[in-house]
């Protein structure tokens, strides 16, 4: 799990965020002010990059929550079998299998070279 921590203040817009065991994108940080006897609050609004479902949290300011570190790589295309294409990075040169997203149907053949985005251990074709 390749995950680190870090403070919600220093949270912003298009950065990542772990909530419910998810790494999601951040759309959306507001900050309220605080309370007589409380601290500052902020809400985070964010979409999953796996699942696209869009997720929302509320946590003091100085709370401490997950963050994922996002691997942005390179690869290129091997076979094409069905709902799935194997990959073969480019500097590592492991081989691996990752569904294929409905946007990218059409545009993957063998010996294309594509990126793709790693995050807890999962994988996703993100350009051709």
């Amino acid at each position: 799990m390749s995950k680190t921590t870090a403070e919600v203040r220093t949270l912003k817009i298009n950065r990542y965020i772990i909530i419910d065991d998810e790494p999601c994108k951040i759309v959306e940080y507001s900050t309220s002010k605080p309370g007589k006897h409380g601290e500052a609050k902020a809400r985070i609004v964010a979409i999953g990059i796996f699942d696209g479902r869009k997720r929302s949290t509320v946590h003091p300011v100085t709370h401490k929550v997950q963050v994922p570190i996002i691997d942005k790589r390179n690869a290129q295309v091997i076979a094409i079998m069905g709902n799935e294409v194997q990959l073969m990075d480019l500097e590592t040169y492991e081989t691996f299998n990752v569904p294929i997203p409905d946007d990218f149907k059409d545009d993957l053949e063998p010996g294309k070279e594509i990126h793709y985005m790693e995050a807890l251990g999962r994988k996703m074709i993100t350009r051709v």
